[in-house]
């Protein structure tokens, strides 16, 4: 426990952003999965979808909790399995 008072306040805003990116990155894992569950089935909506996914992992790429080539690499991944079902 930190006797100091910055340090103190750095641990309450290591808090707050740590809580801040688990909501963007839970999201983010959501969004996948519906995705990727889209293009396997075949579904009506599996453009839609995957674009959701897309604008997910760039948001997340812009407030750095996923790298830039981790985040380009996924929205590959998503557009090749897109491409490879149509």
């Amino acid at each position: 426990m930190p006797n100091i008072k910055s340090a103190k306040k750095r641990v309450k805003v290591a808090a707050a952003k740590t809580a801040a990116n688990k909501i963007v990155k839970s999201a983010l894992r959501t969004s996948l999965k519906k995705a990727e569950a889209a293009v396997e089935t075949n579904a009506a909506d599996k453009d839609q979808a995957v674009r959701v996914a897309i604008k997910k992992i760039d948001q997340a790429a812009a407030k750095g909790i996923l790298k830039k080539n981790t985040a380009s690499r996924k929205k590959s991944s998503l557009a090749r399995k897109l491409n490879a079902s149509a």
